[in-house]
């Protein structure tokens, strides 16, 4: 966290050469009139989000998450944390395991941006490692299928649910998909990649025939899910919405197994869930198999899904990378993500041009 990040005072936000990320004197009012603890706000980083910034409160009867934007100037229709609250609250009612959201701040005014203050869930969050008691072949199985079982809910929700008007149409998602993120590459680039053009064409001749929309939530992996750390291991929560709307399904099982690594596979820069390769969790292919059991959803070829989430992938990791290079970040990880996106873009084209 850099000593910017975090201001007491609207009087130090006004004197820093970068916006804060927080201002704790108006946050602090704005809880006491929520009813959300007292006293004094310890603010935490939490997670290891690279898009909007989520942050642990701890005040005298309250722990809480707040989400908001990272610093500006932000994408057209990237970082709505308002709508990714709007969303939550739709989901809840649907039996989809979401924190509850306890207050939205629409406005600039508290913090300089738009957030909002959601309940904290207890459980860990799956990246490099696991807790002692879940890393046995038994659990890594279990959170798999609970892992499943959370998507299958998600997949299950009615799109034409209350609160759900306005987040997406019910047809054409994946040609919208290429005109939106071809749009954003043209916004985040810092360079032209060949492979990423040319796994963009590849897409645009061979989209398949999307099933019935779904709620689809774009971002859906190990990293973005909480489990329980007793056992045996349930899932606790589903996490960063942001990407979230109405689509075809199989776009998500399609990102979910770009993220997902087997013990044969090299390593690689984006490897978001090492510990796959762990005994007890299971093939990419045995993914989809058991997520067409459990959603009834033929799958009839993936591989287009897989191509599509690495050519998103490269997209909005350029944009961090961006960031980074702007000095509107302070994170070293983003600063490191220049060859990374070459990787993703050369990846989605090998399997693009794979067979």
């Amino acid at each position: 966290m850099a000593g910017d990040d975090v201001v007491a005072t609207e009087e130090e936000a006004e004197r820093s050469e970068r916006a804060p990320l927080l201002v704790l004197e108006p946050l602090r009012a704005f809880l006491d009139e929520h009813g959300i603890g007292s006293g004094d706000i310890e603010a935490t980083p939490l997670g290891d989000g690279r898009s909007n910034v989520t942050y642990l409160l701890r005040r005298d009867g309250a722990e809480v998450v707040l989400r908001r934007p990272p610093r500006p100037p932000w994408p057209p229709s990237a970082h709505d944390v308002l709508r990714e609250a709007r969303l939550l609250r739709a989901l809840a009612p649907a039996g989809v395991r979401v924190p509850e959201v306890l207050a939205v701040s629409e406005g600039e005014g508290v913090i300089g941006a738009p957030f909002y203050v959601m309940e904290r869930l207890e459980g860990h969050v799956v990246t490099d490692d696991l807790p002692t008691a879940l890393d046995t072949p038994e659990e890594r199985a279990r959170m798999t299928e609970g892992l499943l079982q959370g998507l299958v809910e998600i997949h299950a929700v009615d799109p034409g649910a209350p609160g759900l008007d306005g987040f997406g149409r019910p047809t054409g998602y994946l040609e919208r998909q290429l005109r939106r993120w071809t749009g954003l590459w043209e916004h985040n680039k810092t360079r032209e990649l060949e492979d990423f053009d040319a796994a963009g064409a590849w897409l645009a001749d061979h989209l398949p025939e999307s099933p019935p929309s779904t709620v689809v939530h774009g971002d859906y992996r190990l990293g973005n899910v909480m489990f329980a750390e007793r056992t045996p291991t349930h899932l606790v929560g589903v996490f960063d919405w942001e990407m979230a709307t109405i689509g075809d399904p199989l776009s998500d099982l399609g990102y979910l197994l770009m993220t997902w690594s087997e013990p044969d596979d090299p390593a690689w820069r984006f490897e978001l869930a090492p510990v796959t390769r762990r005994e007890g969790f299971p093939s990419r292919a045995q993914l989809v198999a058991r997520y067409e059991e459990l959603s009834g959803r033929a799958v009839p070829d993936v591989r287009p899904y897989v191509v599509l989430a690495l050519w998103k992938a490269t997209v909005f990791m350029e944009g961090n990378y961006r960031r980074a290079l702007e000095g509107r970040t302070d994170d070293p990880y983003l600063k490191g993500f220049g060859d990374g996106v070459v990787e993703l873009a050369r990846r989605a084209r090998e399997l693009a041009e794979a067979g």
